[in-house]
């Protein structure tokens, strides 16, 4: 416990046992801790970087510290700059909010009113059993989920128009406790950041591993007021994710995984550090770019990547318009070139059509199995797979 959390706990001392000396050594220390705080701001004051007992193992961008009273939430800036994106100071809504908090955005907890931008964290609400807090979307064309479609149609769930530019006054009308969204880079919110409504800004997207972002489920969990719903989760994610690692590390044969296709010129290639690189690895693949250190992506021309995959034995395409060897055929001829292609070793998840986007996120394992599946199943033996179909004539 830091010094300054020290500060805040009353110490009681019976005055029989303690000496003169020890009680001024006692205030001289108070006296010293208090000389580090910051001025407050309203009733939030900054009492340190740390609340309590941290309850993050895996994230790289989120820390979670349990305190009396409250839950201090930290996210780090993913983009560089200042240390911390956000920090969110939540406290249980059938509780008094305590005399002094760290600094920090009040949330009161559970959530049940919330705004959401993206169908991949509705997804994770409703694994944690907090679907019906959904009570508003924004660019509900690209929610995959058919019960929230039919929840905008009959108007159980408000549509707040675009994400860009959402409706102030369906927000208003709607009245949110929270709003989750993805930040970008050195975003501002518009009129949104200024209607006094909780901002969460749910940078898990940007997190380096599977695992790391899957944990997030914590911070969620939190706002729902789920949190042992949340452990659950994560626990068996964990589990399930590090037994498929185990199986593929037993495996003498990796196959070479190619990824994406050219488009406008451009292929665009997860980076050997990044998040997807990291799947096909643990689920037993090799990666024509794993020596590369980038944590994004790598754009290149055609030509980069015939000479660093040519011979991959697999390949993978997110795509909504390709279905069959002849479309991919048809968009570049050369595309003929991959061994992948000729030994119709092409596999397409349809993102028109699935749920990949919303379900794997926080369940990486589900990828993973899926890769393992495809990456290791003997020629002529092809398991059912939820998201990627391998595609015919």
């Amino acid at each position: 416990m830091s010094g300054r959390k020290k500060l805040c706990n009353f110490v009681t001392v019976n005055k029989e046992i303690i000496s003169d000396a020890m009680k001024r050594l006692l205030f001289a220390l108070g006296l010293l801790t208090l000389l580090t705080l910051t001025s407050c701001r309203g009733d939030i004051a900054t009492l340190g970087e740390h609340a309590g007992d941290s309850i993050i193992t895996r994230a790289g961008l989120l820390k979670m510290e349990r305190a009396p009273g409250y839950t201090l939430v930290t996210v780090l800036n993913p983009w560089g700059g200042s240390r911390v994106l956000h920090r969110y100071v939540l406290v249980p809504r059938d509780s008094t909010v305590p005399d002094r908090l760290p600094e920090g955005t009040l949330v009161r907890t559970p959530i049940d009113r919330a705004l959401v931008y993206s169908d991949v964290h509705t997804s994770i609400l409703r694994d944690l059993g907090g679907f019906d807090a959904v009570k508003g979307v924004c660019d509900t064309r690209f929610f995959t989920d058919p019960e929230i479609r039919r929840r905008v149609d009959d108007g159980t769930i408000a549509d707040c128009g675009e994400s860009m530019s959402p409706s102030i006054e369906r927000v208003i009308e709607l009245h949110p406790d929270a709003i989750l969204l993805s930040p970008y880079q050195d975003a501002t919110y518009g009129q949104i950041a200024n209607m006094n409504i909780p901002i969460i800004e749910c940078a898990d997207y940007m997190e380096f591993t599977p695992l790391g972002r899957a944990e997030w489920v914590k911070f969620y969990g939190a706002l729902l007021g789920k949190e042992r719903e949340a452990d659950s989760i994560f626990n068996a994610v964990v589990h399930d994710y590090n037994a498929i690692c185990d199986s593929a590390k037993t495996l003498k044969q990796r196959p070479l995984v190619l990824t994406e296709m050219e488009i406008s010129g451009i292929w665009n290639v997860p980076g050997g550090h990044s998040y997807m690189a990291r799947l096909i690895l643990d689920a037993g693949g090799d990666y024509p770019w794993a020596d590369n250190e980038s944590t994004g992506s790598l754009s290149l021309d055609f030509n980069q990547v015939l000479v660093k995959a040519q011979q991959a034995d697999i390949w993978l395409i997110k795509s909504f318009n390709i279905h069959s060897l002849q479309d991919i055929l048809a968009a570049n001829r050369l595309n003929a070139n991959f061994k992948a292609y000729k030994q119709h070793r092409v596999y397409v998840c349809d993102t028109n059509k699935t749920q990949l986007f919303a379900r794997f996120p926080f369940h990486p394992e589900r990828l993973l199995k899926e890769y393992y599946t495809i990456f290791h199943t003997p020629e002529g033996h092809d398991v059912p797979t939820e998201f990627f179909k391998r595609v015919d004539q």
